[in-house]
């Protein structure tokens, strides 16, 4: 383990590192980015940094059993989580009633055992990260290039274009990658998630990833939670990660599935039940006889969409189903460990991959899987959940469009050889009855390794004959880098079908009128026959050119291939995880996109006073809203330059308006306030040293772990954010950057706060000196006189440090140069 040697932001944070600025015409011999190919085999099966340390983790949870007494029942989760306590004692038996009541009130202080960032989050970290000054990460971590790849045209023409067009940020994250000892996946090896899965995710592992759809990994029972940079910083630099102690959901599956229903089904179903909100302080575990029949890739999908519904991560015990599939991904020696810790060691009262006997969840949902039919969820949200045989009348009813402009299946919640393999038997019944897809068809393999197998298995052939676009082994449209070449217009109503997680308004293709409805690959590639919104492929036919109708029959597919996978294109395996302390980190001199962090101010000694209400939010308040993506994921390592996007989709409670703000302060030259966009009058406000803060409804910051989306309002002056709820990474991220998080008391208080009010708070400054302990109260100071609101807050004693310091990164900074 290394030992903290941070360095203040504020002291020229990057001349710590050898940084190597290139010049427009430096001849250099490049891999697609900064680097050689380095000659490659095999990914090893047995590289040590891939096998959690599963005997220490036992060590540990046997002190975990003794501590909290040998009676006790846990959880997988709990388990997983407490075997990678800093201390047990100091988590298990703080603020608990001597243990008695961990779920929900220890804060829990953890050492993770890996750490993975796609390429867009990636960049806030790194330069976080070398900024502390260190020669390595404390632990094993990965990069991967998967968010900056626009799909259009295919992957043969969007990978090199999208290479060519962000080639300055792959120079510096592979640079940085290869200085630091982390492992870099270049653009086209894959999405994060799939790559994860397939290489690093294990039974018992513990993992933090700068994305919201890390815990895919919980398929193969690892506890992945998803977190923002300053999180993953905590683990790359050896410091403890803290969560709160979760509760825990427990998903019984019962049954098996049939026909058409897929796993996608389980957990589209599931958000319906749930809502958003509803897994909020939960991690859900899965358990029941149903879990045994699913696939190993099938339970990543469902593990993957938990985050729709705010669940702080989603697991799966250890099955017969992940045996062949670590088999297949050449994993044999991790499968012996793991198998050897589900219930076979020494130790047999002592379980570290399954849930005690007779343990207790905090809440319970069952899912009979044998009547699970196919469900279609969205638009706008994807826990508006409709099973398929009441979707066209819901299309009536709520006057959505009956025809819709492409199907798109694939990334990472639904891109294994399963999901490929059944859609390709749909493809081929309506290929041999002549019939072509009437929606545009894109397909996205999650990883080379799929798109290799897909390849050689004639999948993908299959696809392009029909007609289907295969788009580059990356995100693409999932997370809006999709260029439409189908005339549709911003503004336009339109309708999609894709197989992905999430689809918030303007998500895909930054048009907020284009309905996206979720469905597994299977109903998303039946139904682009059809191009209708009504059509549901259980039940009618379609026409064909001989005449005769045609009906499918239920899709089949196999859940890995019979002549395992194919290995794919060297080019795309990673650089070693080996540290070159003398590897220069290339930043171009003239970059628009990138730029060095500079520290942010301390908390001031005292109350905060004269905040200004920027603006009052009505209805969902997405990251995507905060900090949207699509084009602006370019300037994701320049924190100015993005900065002009903070809160561009949020509606005016009092207007309706989306993106005008009204500066009630600057009424000189008329009695009606100027207007302008949110971000403009904040830059404003930041300029004439006037701080503010956001009023918004529930579950504020609900959807990617976009860390921007609180680095941004921070940077704009940004002090308080007040709502009604908030998501649980986001309320994180905020913490860590040192804005304050507020709960009103009642959620009817949110009318009585409005933009252009002042506000003063009151106890804040004491709640943070004492660590999190204490009440809050803010004084409202409106045009009509003054009130005090009453309002909430979850700041432990860690994250009082943080705000206090200025952010995260601050009091790590200071507490190394006191020990200096």
């Amino acid at each position: 383990m290394h030992s903290l040697r941070a360095r203040s932001r504020a002291v020229a944070p990057l001349k710590n590192v050898d940084v190597k600025c290139l010049r427009p015409n430096a001849a250099l011999h490049l891999r697609f980015v900064a680097t050689e190919a380095i000659p490659k085999t095999l990914a090893s099966s047995d590289i040590p940094s891939r096998i959690p340390p599963y005997k220490g983790l036992f060590e540990k949870l046997k002190e975990v059993y003794k501590v909290l007494g040998k009676e006790t029942q846990l959880t997988l989760t709990e388990k997983i989580l407490y075997s990678h306590l800093d201390s047990v004692e100091e988590s298990l038996l703080s603020y608990t009633q001597n243990g008695k009541e961990v779920r929900g009130n220890a804060t829990l202080k953890l050492k993770p055992d890996r750490v993975a960032m796609q390429d867009a989050s990636a960049q806030m970290a790194l330069l976080q990260f070398m900024s502390c000054g260190l020669p390595s990460t404390a632990v094993p971590t990965s990069i991967h290039c998967d968010h900056m790849i626009v799909g259009e045209r295919g992957a043969d023409i969007d990978l090199p274009a999208s290479i060519t067009g962000n080639k300055e940020v792959f120079d510096f994250l592979e640079s940085a990658a290869q200085k630091y000892g982390i492992e870099f996946w270049p653009p086209g090896a894959g999405i994060i998630h799939q790559t994860v899965l397939e290489n690093y995710a294990a039974p018992g592992l513990m993992m933090l990833g700068t994305d919201s759809h890390t815990p895919n990994a919980g398929g193969l029972g690892a506890i992945a939670i998803g977190v923002g940079g300053a999180d993953a910083v905590d683990a790359m630099v050896d410091a403890p990660w803290e969560l709160k102690a979760p509760r825990i959901l427990g998903v019984k599956l019962e049954g098996h599935l049939s026909g058409w229903a897929a796993p996608k089904d389980v957990i589209m179903k599931l958000a319906g039940l749930l809502t958003v909100r509803g897994g909020t302080g939960f991690v859900i575990e899965y358990f029941g006889a149903g879990v045994d029949t699913i696939s190993c890739t099938g339970m990543a999908t469902i593990a993957n969409m938990g985050a729709e519904v705010g669940a702080t991560t989603s697991i799966f015990p250890f099955t017969q189903s992940m045996g062949p599939y670590l088999r297949s991904t050449h994993r044999i020696p991790l499968l012996r460990k793991a198998s050897n810790y589900a219930g076979n060691n020494r130790d047999k009262a002592i379980q570290l991959l399954r849930a005690d006997p007779e343990v207790i969840y905090d809440e319970v949902v069952s899912i009979d899987l044998s009547s699970l039919e196919p469900h279609i969820n969205g638009p706008f949200t994807p826990d508006l959940s409709t099973p398929l045989s009441q979707f066209k009348d819901a299309v009536k009813t709520n006057e959505w469009p009956e025809s819709f402009g492409a199907g798109l299946i694939g990334s990472c919640t639904n891109s294994s050889y399963e999901d490929m393999t059944r859609s390709e038997d749909l493809v081929k019944q309506a290929s041999a009855a002549g019939l072509k897809p009437k929606a545009d068809f894109f397909i996205t393999p999650g990883s080379e390794q799929i798109r290799a197998t897909l390849a050689r298995d004639s999948t993908l052939e299959t696809f392009s004959s029909a007609g289907g676009t295969v788009l580059a082994n990356a995100c693409g449209p999932c997370i809006g880098q999709w260029k439409r070449t189908d005339g549709v217009s911003k503004g336009e109503t339109n309708a999609i079908f894709s197989s992905y997680n999430r689809n918030f308004k303007g998500r895909n293709d930054g048009n907020p009128s284009t309905m996206n409805f979720l469905a597994s690959p299977e109903i998303v590639t039946a139904m682009s026959y059809a191009g209708s919104t009504t059509f549901n492929p259980l039940t009618d036919t379609l026409p064909t050119p001989s005449g005769n109708p045609f009906q499918f029959s239920p899709p089949s597919g196999l859940d890995l291939p019979f002549a395992g996978f194919a290995q794919g294109n060297l080019e795309f395996t990673p650089t070693p995880g080996v540290p070159s302390p003398d590897h220069a980190v290339i930043i171009s001199p003239t970059s628009d996109r990138l730029a060095v962090l500079e520290s942010f101010a301390p908390f001031p000694t005292g109350e905060l006073e004269g905040l200004r209400v920027l603006y009052k939010i009505k209805g969902q308040c997405t990251t995507d809203t905060i900090s949207a993506a699509g084009p602006w994921l370019k300037y994701k390592g320049h924190l100015p330059n993005i900065s002009a996007n903070t809160l561009i989709g949020a509606v005016n409670a009092e207007t309706g308006e989306t993106n005008v703000a009204y500066d009630h302060f600057d009424l000189a030259e008329s009695s009606e306030p100027p207007k302008s966009g949110i971000p403009q009058l904040a830059e404003k406000w930041k300029r004439q040293g006037k701080e503010w803060m956001v009023v918004a409804e529930s579950n504020y910051g609900e959807g990617s772990a976009r860390e921007h989306a609180a680095l941004q309002p921070r940077y704009l002056g940004g002090r308080v954010i007040l709502a009604k709820s908030f998501a649980r990474i986001h309320e994180t991220n905020l913490k860590k950057q040192g804005i304050v998080p507020l709960v009103f008391e009642s959620e009817g208080d949110y009318e009585r706060i409005r933009a252009g009010d002042v506000v003063s708070t009151l106890g804040l400054y004491e709640m943070l000196q004492n660590g999190g302990r204490g009440e809050v109260s803010l004084k409202i100071e409106k045009r009509e006189g003054e009130e005090i609101l009453k309002v909430r807050h979850t700041i432990s004693k860690g994250q009082a440090g943080f705000i206090l310091a200025g952010s995260a990164l601050n009091l790590l900074a200071k507490q190394e140069g006191a020990e200096e």
